[in-house]
């Protein structure tokens, strides 16, 4: 006689972890986390900090799961808490921030040595010098983690259209952190 394991619906698996139990919250996450990790494997190239924001993720699903409303969409549930930890993550490392901003390579070390002394809220302030549309794109990309087809959905433009807001907010924020650096050296 063969034994058949059990088929766990999404509906199972929201009842057992809103009652904590470990069994089933160990097959929510064996079930996903390729897609979770995928997802933020798109933005963070760093496995070991991508399985770190992953899991943060989790928690966030384990302690909010008895909130989720109707499990059919537990799957695109996961996927928005996995997309707001992973924007978490960008906000609290303005490394990354500076990184997208640098992202269409330049070899100047002038804005390099400029990039290291601003941080997270300098960069965000920058972005009021920006025309709104190109703002908002260049917000949505780098700090809140969407791919160009999502903003062109959310914003009602194309894809191709976000592609060139986001390097024109490049343009802008490279000249506008040239004048800061100009600046800190006639005061220093």
């Amino acid at each position: 006689m063969l034994f058949r394991k059990k088929t766990y619906t999404d509906h199972d698996l929201v009842a057992g972890c809103s009652k904590n139990d470990r069994r089933y919250q160990e097959r929510l996450y064996k079930r996903y986390f390729p897609k979770a990790m995928g997802l933020v494997m798109y933005h963070v190239k760093d496995q070991e900090k991508a399985l770190e924001i992953v899991n943060q993720g989790f928690l966030k699903v384990f302690q909010k799961i008895q909130t989720i409303k109707d499990a059919q969409a537990l799957e695109a549930w996961i996927k928005t808490i996995m997309m707001r930890t992973r924007a978490d993550y960008f906000r609290k490392d303005s490394r990354y921030l500076r990184s997208v901003i640098l992202e269409e390579a330049t070899d100047d070390r002038t804005e390099n040595n400029t990039l290291s002394n601003l941080y997270f809220k300098d960069i965000i302030r920058l972005l009021d010098h920006l025309p709104p549309a190109t703002a908002e794109v260049f917000r949505l990309y780098a700090v809140e983690g969407y791919k160009h087809d999502e903003i062109g959905k959310h914003l009602g433009i194309s894809a191709g259209t976000s592609k060139w807001h986001l390097s024109a907010a490049r343009s802008k924020l490279r000249e506008l952190i040239h004048e800061h650096y100009d600046t800190q050296r006639d005061v220093g």
